[in-house]
């Protein structure tokens, strides 16, 4: 059974027609809209074009975003798009596109990905990282997104950072808000912020670098601690730092309460293309 991924982002949004080997038989992207209403009808209007290129009438939907679904409103909470929050956006996805879709948090699909045929296939418990614009964690265990009770299983970027330095407390406020939330230190922008400069320049200067690797460990080190995950897996702009894959494991064990550390971290295997592969993957694996 063929079916469409898209993976909505605040900058870009991706919808890929996927056969159920994993092949990519049609890749289609666009800029995300303004306004709530644009951003429903843009996946309506991707997913169609995704469709017509690779020339199938009909397929089901996955859909990886940001944020959850309350399973107490069916309201979507927790995006860092905060324009979707308080709105039924998985209903009206549905509504556009006329037919049953499947929503999950944008990081839960990368782990879902990466744990199917990407950077973790065959690994029991998979954490996976989006460092990007935002920060988020997903978690698959067996091959399957874990959602979790009240759906936040993964929402590792709004918990505190762990063991602060002097100079982080009180720490700055997030838009979730909260204070020193780990988003606001380990994404690309909370990078950005905390060194004042863009973060492509940032990870160029050996000391911010020192830094930046060393929060990055203290909150991994915490999911090691309560998950002990087979894999450690990466994503988003910040996957792209060479330097963490070598550095990342003497930053995490220190804070690990164990006395040997041993978890591979590695970069997700499907680039930034895991998220809309995940998403097409909610349907079922291979």
């Amino acid at each position: 059974m063929i079916r469409i991924g898209v993976d909505f982002g605040g900058t870009k949004i991706e919808a890929a027609a996927m056969h159920p080997d994993g092949r990519i038989l049609s890749r289609v992207r666009w800029p995300t809209p303004v306004g709530y209403d644009a951003k429903v009808e843009a996946v309506r209007d991707i997913v169609a074009e995704a469709q017509k290129q690779a020339q199938v009438r009909w397929a089901p939907v996955g859909v990886g975003g940001p944020g959850s679904i309350s399973p107490n409103t069916g309201l979507l909470r927790n995006s860092n798009s905060t324009e979707l929050n308080g709105r039924p956006f998985a209903a009206d996805l549905s509504r556009a596109l006329t037919r049953e879709i499947r929503y999950a948090n944008d990081a839960n699909c990368l782990a879902l990905s990466e744990a199917t045929d990407g950077a973790a296939a065959g690994a029991e418990v998979v954490f996976a990282a989006i460092l990007g614009t935002g920060c988020g964690g997903g978690l698959a265990i067996r091959g399957r997104p874990i959602v979790g009770a009240n759906a936040i299983a993964g929402e590792w970027g709004h918990t505190p950072l762990p063991w602060p330095m002097t100079d982080e407390l009180p720490g700055p406020s997030c838009w979730c808000g909260r204070r020193n939330c780990l988003e606001l230190w380990i994404s690309g922008s909370g990078l950005a912020r905390a060194a004042g400069r863009p973060a492509e320049e940032a990870v160029k200067d050996p000391a911010e670098l020192d830094r930046y690797v060393d929060r990055l460990g203290r909150g991994l080190a915490v999911i090691c601690d309560v998950l002990d995950p087979d894999v450690i897996v990466l994503g988003g702009g910040m996957s792209n730092v060479e330097a963490l894959y070598d550095r990342l494991p003497s930053a995490i064990a220190p804070h690990v309460f164990s006395d040997v550390f041993q978890t591979p971290i590695r970069r997700a295997a499907h680039g930034d293309s895991s998220g809309v592969r995940g998403a097409a993957w909610l349907w079922g694996g291979p």
